[in-house]
């Protein structure tokens, strides 16, 4: 089935006339388009939203993945870094094209996350950082797994791609590591087209964080980085003065004007879709589908669809009435599924941490549909309705 025959796609167009005709206005008057004003304005406001200091807006999520993986390994060497096998795959891949050494962990299947258990019982001396990913918008972040890390001195950060405006205790997710990441991408919370940011509150991490966003240039950084570099490479142009082996990670002035304009709603669709996610664990049959997923803090971009141990080989009937239903779907939820099944991991030393019986589960018997903030209450009751039928 083509997309746009979709009645129920991943997401709907969520680029409103009213953003079109302000980008526009801004290519017929402005002067720039690269890395400016624009971008600037947008992570002060993104920063003031998310309740941190500094925000490094990139051109991708994937780049904000990058980009915290060089940090970590220009602060603390070469290393292992822990992560989920239920994700994107730039949480993995960033980690093995660096030179570090993921070590997998499993998952909760109450919410895709991995716990802190299972954290703790990885650790080794060369551990470096963890990487949080909050799957599909459920917060991974606990005051547990925030004291393992000031423990053993690891680097957390928090993967938020899926999750903005999620809380803990009341405050938002991507505010509580040491570095997080968000994802800008056309079918995320907002979108800037494709986008991201890196989001910290040390101003040594901030000004690392733009120089790896572009070629490591010192003029990216602080006055007093340049200053300091002045002094130590006097032969050297401050203008091409490079700190560490940086990227071209840059976003353009376009991605942040349509971030600005679309922050003016994002509270509201927030809102919509935590309504949605209520309305589709409420009426799923819970003898059939997983419905205990929590909801307290949840700001998910799409709806979680698992089923019960019972049921399992039903999932092919399920994905039958979805297809009848015009009900766009991805199977295996974030990322397609299990991330150590893919076939790039195999190129790359890694390790398992004990067995992901609940990753591959996760892989063989759920998927997820779109939430999206069009989405009414009947349609969504009315899906139900059909599915509970299998």
């Amino acid at each position: 089935m083509a997309a746009n025959n979709f009645t129920w796609p991943l997401i709907n167009d969520n680029i409103t006339q009213s953003d079109r005709e302000i980008l526009a206005d801004f290519c017929l008057h402005s002067e720039r388009f690269t890395n400016g004003a624009k971008v600037k304005e947008f992570e002060k406001i993104w920063s003031e939203w998310l309740g941190v200091k500094h925000s490094v807006m990139v051109n991708s999520g994937a780049s904000a993945n990058y980009i915290s993986i060089a940090m970590v390994k220009e602060l603390m060497g070469e290393g292992e870094v822990i992560v989920p096998p239920i994700g994107w795959v730039s949480d993995l891949a960033s980690v093995v094209q660096l030179g570090m050494t993921p070590v997998i962990v499993d998952v909760s299947l109450n919410d895709f996350n991995i716990t802190a258990e299972n954290i703790k019982r990885a650790i080794t001396p060369k551990t470096k950082a963890i990487v949080l990913v909050h799957t599909l918008g459920f917060p991974a972040i606990n005051d547990e797994i925030i004291q393992l890390a000031k423990e053993h001195n690891l680097i957390l950060i928090e993967d938020c791609c899926e999750a903005h405006g999620a809380t803990y205790k009341g405050k938002k997710v991507g505010s509580f590591g040491d570095i997080s990441l968000f994802s800008f991408y056309f079918g995320h919370h907002i979108t800037t087209i494709e986008g991201g940011t890196i989001c910290v509150n040390d101003d040594k991490l901030y000004d690392l964080a733009k120089l790896f966003r572009s070629h490591g240039m010192t003029r990216e950084a602080s006055q007093e980085l340049q200053r300091d570099y002045q002094l130590m490479y006097p032969n050297l142009n401050p203008l091409f003065t490079f700190a560490v082996a940086g990227f071209n990670m840059r976003s353009t002035e376009l991605n942040a004007v349509l971030g600005i304009e679309q922050m003016k709603r994002l509270d509201s669709n927030i809102e919509a879709r935590t309504r949605n996610l209520h309305t589709w664990l409420d009426n799923l049959d819970k003898s059939i589908f997983m419905t205990s997923f929590p909801t307290q803090g949840s700001s998910n971009f799409a709806l979680p669809l698992m089923m019960q141990g019972i049921t399992r080989d039903k999932l092919k009937d399920v994905c039958h009435i979805l297809e009848e239903e015009g009900v766009e779907y991805r199977l295996g939820t974030a990322g397609g599924g299990n991330q150590a099944l893919q076939p790039y991991l195999k190129k790359f030393p890694h390790r398992i941490d004990g067995v992901l019986a609940h990753a591959d589960y996760v892989h063989h018997n759920a998927l997820y549909v779109g939430n999206h903030p069009e989405l009414t209450e009947e349609q969504i009751i009315n899906l139900c309705k059909k599915l509970n039928n299998v």
